[in-house]
């Protein structure tokens, strides 16, 4: 898209220029904020609409699925659209499903609208870094990046602690509501004072949506059956045709973009070894940071039994490292080499996970504290590097699809971290307490540690039979230091994916240090 013929002529952005692009920056803070804003009351949404636990990360994987159908979209329909009508119709959608998922009464609307609500919000984002380029002339396409970048960092800081006062001071429903004043109001302004681009609707024709079609049957399909095959022993007549469609409709994709002249993702950009580990760094972030949200919240809901105010300012505490940490993060960025500063990035990282992988169902918010600062502290010192590793060295013209594939697999990732850490929830939870009853039983005193029990009656000796009415009272606290235990697997396989993302590391090549 051409840039605005205003700005170019007068050197500057004209003031409904700035009016517009503010309103697109609070579009996409909508659509940042609205991962970390339910995080926070998950449980409390889980329980009002009767929703499994081990159900509970639908509702955010089918916001971040439908974001990776979008992400590549945008470019597209920014074509065939125009940037002012794709913002806002793309604004208007995430409204009205923001005012769908508030009017939920059972789990399926709420899934449907979340898709809804995270299609049109995976537009706004990358739609917000494109019109950097297309509003504004080059001497204020910084200060444009550093408004939108403010923007984007603030949003997860504030995110938790705002849902969980709104569920807590009034409903649920208000972490879904919250959208819509600022969502109309967004719709307004850009519609007014935007004014770029062109609708071309003969542009549609060129969007290939065959692979569209086949690109989300193959996610779809692959959520179900991470899902599903765990739960019933990989057999069944659900799974056994997931085990057919997910390969079959993921080949269908994959031919699909290869053979296509302007194919819907190119894959062929994975032929550079840069942007390849580039995005597998890009996925491992994405499973740590939508991953770490998710067992957080979890955690604190489930076995410390917190509400979701209580949830949100723990978790604040990532956000706010994450804040305070983005100037150093930045200055480093431009001193360091893009790979060793990775490497560290990505140690910190997976090393605050790791030590979430000991806790106990006692752990609280001064255990948890030191994690989450490692975590919010290193998120840009990964992200920064990995984007410069993956994108530094493509034309101008390659850039944005690029781009948008870099930053679709962080999606992906996080996507298919939330379907594996409900599966190791599920699965290793009875293992734990199967565990902990046979070594209370010998009379383990480490085991009745965990669970909390007096040390005074384990010595390593066979307890012996015990009455109903004991076990009733001890049953509990056994299955809550289970639940527990697993989240510590939980957290632990995520740490060992950042470590086995540190390997890779050292293939990437050389790139300078910019100064």
């Amino acid at each position: 898209m051409a840039p605005d013929p205003q700005s170019v002529a007068s050197g500057k952005a004209t003031a409904a220029t700035w009016i517009a692009f503010l309103a697109m920056c609070v579009g996409m803070f909508m659509a940042i904020l609205d991962i970390q804003i339910v995080a926070s009351s998950l449980t409390n949404l889980g329980r009002a609409l009767n929703i499994a636990t081990d159900q509970f990360s639908w509702i955010q994987t089918s916001y971040l699925i439908a974001e990776i159908v979008a992400i590549p979209l945008t470019g597209w329909l920014t074509r065939a659209l125009s940037l002012r009508i794709l913002f806002f119709l793309a604004t208007l959608g995430f409204t009205l499903a923001s005012l769908a998922c508030a009017a939920s009464s059972t789990e399926a609307t709420l899934i449907v609208a979340r898709i809804v609500q995270g299609f049109c919000g995976g537009m706004l984002i990358p739609a917000v870094f494109t019109s950097v380029f297309v509003l504004f002339p080059e001497r204020q396409q910084l200060l444009a990046t550093t408004l939108a970048g403010s923007f984007a960092m603030i949003a997860p800081t504030i995110g938790p602690a705002l849902g969980g006062y709104m569920t807590q001071t009034y409903s649920w429903h208000w972490i879904f509501l919250i959208n819509v004043p600022p969502g109309i109001l967004v719709s307004i302004l850009v519609l007014v004072y935007l004014h770029t681009g062109r609708v071309n609707l003969r542009a549609l024709r060129d969007i290939d949506f065959g692979t569209v079609l086949a690109t989300a049957l193959f996610l779809a399909a692959l959520e179900l059956l991470l899902k599903k095959g765990p739960e019933s022993d990989w057999g069944g007549t659900l799974v056994d045709s997931l085990l057919v469609l997910c390969p079959l409709a993921c080949a269908t994709a994959i031919a699909l973009c290869l053979l296509r002249a302007k194919p819907f993702i190119d894959l062929r950009r994975f032929r550079d070894r840069n942007f390849s580990l580039g995005c597998v760094l890009s996925f491992v972030l994405g499973a740590g940071l939508y991953g770490s949200v998710y067992l957080m919240a979890l955690f604190l809901g489930l076995v410390r039994a917190h509400g979701p105010l209580e949830i949100g300012m723990i978790m604040a505490v990532t956000g706010g490292a994450q804040l305070l940490s983005a100037p150093a993060a930045a200055y480093a960025e431009t001193r360091i080499n893009a790979k060793w500063l990775a490497a560290v990035g990505f140690a910190l990282f997976g090393l605050g996970l790791i030590l979430n992988g000991f806790a106990t169902d006692q752990t609280d918010f001064k255990g948890l504290f030191w994690p989450q600062i490692l975590r919010g502290a290193s998120l840009l010192l990964c992200l920064l590097p990995a984007t410069r590793l993956a994108l530094d060295h493509w034309p101008a013209d390659d850039l944005a699809e690029a781009s948008a594939l870099f930053n679709l697999m962080r999606n992906l990732g996080g996507a298919i971290a939330l379907a594996l850490i409900d599966t190791v929830l599920e699965r290793r939870t009875p293992v734990h307490a199967s565990e902990l009853v046979s070594r209370l039983s010998a009379g383990d005193p480490a085991a009745a540690r965990i669970v909390g029990l007096p040390l005074t009656h384990f010595h390593n000796v066979p307890i012996g039979p015990i009455d109903p009415m004991t076990k009733m009272m001890i049953q509990p606290i056994i299955e809550r230091a289970a639940t527990a235990q697993s989240f510590n697997d939980a957290w632990l396989m995520l740490g060992i994916t950042f470590a086995l993302a540190l390997c890779a590391i050292p293939f990437i090549r050389r790139t300078d240090v910019r100064v």
